[in-house]
Order: structure tokens, then sequence, then C-alpha cells
């Protein structure tokens, strides 16, 4: 991610979803410290709010699945009506309508033309994570999809996204400022798998967060890689079924 604090148009905070929000407390991605709600808990990173956990009720239909929980990337925009207007426009579907957070911002909830949710965010008073691409807090998010061509059409009409694409990868950016990719669901994944966004967190050492993971009862969805030409990788399942990603970037030079 290029930028180390929310844009308009970037993502601006993430959450997990999980049934067991004292369990998920345990896990290395949790362990910043964090302030309790009845439904959700918010993380913080050096005294500033950085992502979240909220309780996913047993009967969604992730929850019925042998499929990962869902991640819950928000964007930030700066007029929400107007956003939900253009993502309607463009084929997608508000979950929830509108709501406002008093003190706070306007919030929704939204999905793409094939499912993938993710949130909107007007600011009002907190813009979001106080900090993004440092150690424990959101550094990259990243969408898995099978129409790839629908979804970077979806993109740009809604957000005005920079996309640059090649026949691996598509990368999304603020003005160019890149912020997050796609990836096209090949048959790796499991039919049932619906298109989601997945949240990747930036840690200082990949490999020894995923071994922390794993002694904290986590499964390593996907051992730590290098991406040629990119950062550091690994893909984890909390021990309630929450799937997210850390990353370190590529060292410069």
């Amino acid at each position: 991610m290029k930028f180390d604090k929310p844009v308009t148009g970037g993502p601006c905070w993430a959450e997990l979803g999980t049934t067991d929000l004292e369990a998920t407390a345990s896990t290395p991605a949790s362990s910043a410290g964090g302030r309790r709600r009845t439904r959700a808990r918010r993380w913080a990173v050096a005294r500033r709010p950085a992502s979240g956990t909220r309780r996913s009720p047993r009967s969604c239909r992730w929850a019925r699945r042998s499929s990962p929980s869902p991640g819950y990337v928000t964007f930030a925009v700066a007029d929400l009506d107007a956003a939900l207007a253009k993502l309607r426009a463009a084929g997608g579907s508000v979950v929830r309508e509108p709501g406002d957070v008093p003190g706070m911002g306007r919030f929704a909830s939204a999905a793409d033309p094939d499912g993938a949710p993710f949130h909107l965010w007007q600011d009002r008073g907190f813009a979001g994570a106080g900090l993004l691409n440092a150690p424990g807090t959101l550094g990259w998010v990243e969408l898995a999809m099978r129409d790839t061509e629908r979804a970077r059409t979806f993109s740009t009409a809604v957000f005005g996204w920079s996309v640059t694409s090649s026949p691996q990868y598509t990368h999304f950016g603020v003005e160019g400022a890149e912020f997050g990719g796609m990836l096209a669901m090949n048959d790796m994944y499991p039919p049932e798998v619906p298109p989601h966004w997945l949240p990747y967190f930036a840690v200082e050492d990949v490999d020894a967060s995923a071994d922390a993971a794993a002694g904290a009862g986590a499964a390593i969805a996907m051992e730590p890689t290098t991406v040629p030409n990119g950062p550091r990788i690994a893909v984890l399942r909390d021990p309630q079924g929450a799937v997210f990603g850390v990353h370190r970037e590529r060292e410069k030079g």
C-alpha cells in the first residue's frame, strides 16, 4: 500500500468475521490491544485505531460452508449517497442501507455484481484506521474474483480506481497509489467459495508471524512465499475460521 492513512476511494478499515470474539483476541493478528464492544472489538496500534473483529452469526451463508469467514473491507467515499447511486448503476447491490454513526460518519454495506461484499464509509469525524501499511495494521486488500473483467469495469465506474493489469494479477490504485489487487479464482478455489475481499496485515517478519499464528491455534492456508518482484506473504485461518493475510513489502533497491 502506498499511503499510510485513509484516502478517499481507498480502504480505510478492515474487520474479521468471527463467532467467538474472546478466542480471536488470542491470535497474533489481534495482539495489539483492543476496545471491547458487544458485537465487535476495535484494535489499536501505537494507540491509533487499526482494525477490528466483528461477530458473525453462525447462520450466515459463510458460516454454513467450509469456506472462510468473511473479511469486511471498508472503502472511504466523499459522498455515500452518490457512491451508492454509482454502485447501483454499475450493477452492484446495497446489502444494508445507509445509516448514521453519530459523531463518526455514515455507513452502508454493499456487494459488487458477483456478490463480493464490502462496506462504504463517509467520514464525519472518524476517518477510519489511524495508521496503514505499518506493522500490525492493514497493508493490502485483495479481491478474489471469477469474472475479473466485470470487476475491473465495476471498480472504475464506482470508485474511479486506476487499474494496472497483467496476465497474473491486477493492481488497484487511487490516482496511481496502489493499495490492493485482484486475483482470478481458478480451480484451486472450491466452487462453493464465493468472490470475496481478503485483508492483508503488514508484519515485520512473515515467517515468524505465521509460526506464531500456528502456535496460537491458527491454520496456515498458504505457506509463506515470496511473490516474484513482490512482497513476501502468507494466508492464515484463525481457530474460528476467519481468513486473513500477512505480508512484508519487498525491500527496495
